[in-house]
């Protein structure tokens, strides 16, 4: 499963940063880790980009960069 599937108010657990080069770096240098847990806070009306609160801080990412974080539900 990755972050883009997550609803509002679901939390989940970061497995594993798919992807290679800049766009990983630049997502685990936000938090995004393994074995960090990531709540699915709210969307755009349109959908894109989505709010998640990790460690305490509220990060937007768009759903293309989410599909590259595999989760684990909590």
């Amino acid at each position: 499963m990755t972050l883009d599937e997550v609803q509002t108010g679901q939390s989940a657990i970061v497995r594993r940063i798919h992807g290679e080069g800049a766009i990983r770096r630049r997502l685990m240098d936000m938090g995004l880790v393994r074995g960090i847990t990531v709540e699915m806070v709210k969307s755009a009306p349109m959908g894109d980009p989505v709010e998640y609160l990790v460690r305490g801080y509220h990060l937007s990412l768009r759903k293309s960069e989410a599909q590259i974080v595999e989760i684990e539900l909590c």
